[in-house]
């Protein structure tokens, strides 16, 4: 029999382990009432489903255009030297050219650890370290500990651009050690004494050959797994970097990678449950003649559901079991209806259990599991709540990166399940949506959704994307569908796709945020363009922007300038301990400064007008 429960289990494990109350407006099966709500609301919300041509400033909406909204509307020039650089000194703008120059070499970025190797023993490394604070790391890192970070932090927020804090520490050891130290931690004790009994997904199991997760990455800090004390100390880092962002800035954000905070075989398993537990609803939905839409536009005939199932040789009511729910009153579910089918479960591990077609019953994923594994899930939530709960005391956002698709649907559960929790009042935990994803806005709506059914605020930060070549690589190997748009142009539309669903979901309800994580300045300014378009003002603080530190300041500081909330990434931590992030950094810059020459000669252009001007020895003021 297939059993099912109304409450989602993830969160009534994730209460019981934190020994908290459930509360029923936290649960997936209390969407009925939402839907009944919104039925009756149906003028305004489209009887709880969207419709893509109901949605404000689409074709045939009647796009605002009176004149009031049209003398509200802001704009932005990003051609102008003076202005973006107001906050740098001439120096420093002679060390941002100097740098991408030098990233720009093929030679100097593919031997850039040997050449940082070499220096070290040459010059010593406390003038290495001074060379670098003069380049590199001056140009990408912000300092050495919180203290150190702090005038920065506020120079910037003089000209109007706030901070996400990132503690970009690293362990610098070699590819042997990662690959072993990743496959110690990806695989149970139940997965070593039996192998081959447990019917797990190639894409879901640990591959020596990609056990060292850095290769293939621009831009992101990776973290292997040690124990679980490695695991408590960077949770304490996490925490010290929440505290430094609330008392160096005024609605900063911190970042956290889920990595950190636990044993990743977790990750990997309930991934897998995740993921098989969607592919069934479409595989049923299939059988409905629902085929080719949109996730969230998939509705299964209960009905068609039960007699299908019945003839699959599954005992149980199902029809009865969503019926008494009042699921829906035209006697279907949805995805997120389906979702809430995990079993309820106290046990962690017996969390991941997944349907089973042929006997129609939920089956375990691994045949045990033993206590310490079960306590090693416990500890991984808990340490989120924990980061959670930090930063709510300090006014901080929680920024979760995202991570490996092998790992993402574990995390963005886990992120989703934090959001329910504690952004029922306003944003505090926000996730990230990578849009070279295929999948990508299929994710992004049924969260939307989700938020708009449970009433609480939906908060993401859109990306294109850290891990593209380590992706298509091991897809490619290992026999999996690459998961990966196919070219940057599909990579651009979704990435448009999904802000502007998100951008429509603010205008109508205003409970919803979104940072447009982007250098491409088009994408910026078609989101400037979509804000005055559908009325969003950048004080309502719910659109941001966000760029990393020491790039794209053409972009970053006349935003800030104009009033639109707008944020840099900031790594911070001791110069030999950021090397892995720098020299990642050189490898992403490569490709940024051959793509794009505008910020190099937007930068000639400061340093000829301040000298042509006299002004060569400008100082910031603020």
């Amino acid at each position: 029999m297939l059993h099912v429960q109304t409450v989602p289990g993830l969160t009534r494990a994730w209460t019981e382990i934190l020994f908290k109350p459930v509360l029923s407006s936290r649960r997936l099966g209390s969407t009925s009432s939402a839907n009944q709500a919104e039925q009756q609301d149906g003028a305004c919300r489209g009887g709880g489903q969207h419709d893509p041509a109901r949605r404000p400033g689409r074709p045939g909406r009647g796009v605002r255009d009176d004149p009031a909204t049209a003398a509200n509307e802001i704009s932005v020039d990003f051609d102008q030297s003076r202005e973006a650089y107001k906050s740098k000194d001439s120096l420093e703008l002679l060390r941002s050219l100097v740098v991408f120059k030098l990233c720009s070499y093929d030679f100097l970025v593919d031997k850039n650890k040997e050449i940082m190797d070499l220096g070290k023993k040459i010059l010593g490394q406390k003038a290495f370290d001074q060379l670098m604070k003069m380049t590199f790391y001056g140009q990408f890192v912000a300092g050495e500990d919180h203290r150190a970070i702090r005038p920065l932090i506020h120079k910037n927020e003089a000209f109007g651009v706030g901070s996400v804090l990132d503690y970009s520490v690293e362990e610098d050891i070699s590819q042997e050690e990662a690959e072993q130290k990743e496959m110690d931690s990806c695989v149970s004790a139940a997965e070593k004494e039996s192998i081959g009994e447990n019917h797990r997904e190639k894409k879901y199991k640990v591959h020596k050959q990609f056990g060292d997760r850095r290769g293939g990455v621009t831009g992101a800090r990776t973290y292997l797994y040690s124990s679980e004390a490695k695991c408590d100390q960077h949770m304490e880092t996490f925490i010290k970097c929440i505290k430094a962002s609330g008392g160096s800035s005024v609605d900063g954000f911190s970042a956290i990678k889920m990595t950190a905070l636990g044993r990743p075989q977790f990750l990997l398993q309930f991934s897998e449950v995740l993921v098989k537990w969607r592919r069934f609803f479409t595989f049923l939905a299939l059988q409905q003649g629902i085929d080719g839409t949109e996730a969230l536009k998939q509705r299964l005939e209960l009905k068609q559901l039960q007699e299908f199932l019945t003839k699959m040789g599954a005992q149980g009511d199902f029809y009865g079991c969503f019926t008494e729910r009042k699921v829906d009153s035209l006697g279907t579910i949805d995805m997120l209806d389906w979702n809430s089918l995990i079993d309820d479960r106290i046990k962690m591990s017996d969390l991941l259990v997944v349907p089973n077609i042929e006997l129609g019953e939920l089956e375990p994923l691994l045949k045990k599991f033993t206590m310490e594994e079960e306590k090693q899930m416990k500890r991984m939530l808990q340490r989120m709540d924990v980061l959670a709960k930090h930063a709510m005391e300090n006014g901080v956002r929680l920024m979760v990166d995202a991570e490996q698709t092998y790992f993402q649907p574990a995390i963005s559960r886990l992120t989703l399940e934090m959001q329910r929790i504690y952004n029922r009042k306003k944003p505090v935990i926000f996730n990230t949506y990578q849009c070279y994803l295929k999948e990508a806005y299929d994710n992004v709506t049924m969260d939307v959704e989700l938020s708009r059914r449970e009433g609480w605020h939906f908060a993401a930060k859109l990306v294109r994307g850290a891990y593209m070549h380590q992706e298509r690589e091991r897809a490619k190997e290992i026999s999996y569908e690459d998961p990966i748009n196919p070219d940057y142009e599909s990579t651009n539309r979704m990435y448009h796709r999904c802000l502007d669903y998100v951008l429509d979901e603010i205008a109508l309800h205003r409970n919803a945020n979104v940072m447009v994580a982007t250098h491409n300045e088009d994408t910026v300014k078609h989101t400037l363009s979509r804000m005055n378009e559908l009325g969003l003002l950048p004080t309502e603080n719910k659109v941001y922007f966000g760029q990393l530190l020491g790039m794209c300041d053409q972009i970053s500081f006349p935003l800030g300038q104009a009033g639109f909330p707008v944020y840099k990434y900031v790594p911070y931590g001791p110069v030999n301990e950021v090397m892995p992030y720098l020299s990642r950094r050189a490898q992403e810059n490569r490709g940024f400064m051959k793509g794009a020459q505008k910020e190099r000669e937007l930068l000639w252009k400061e340093l000829k007008r301040r000298l042509a001007s006299g002004e060569l020895l400008y100082t910031p003021m603020y």
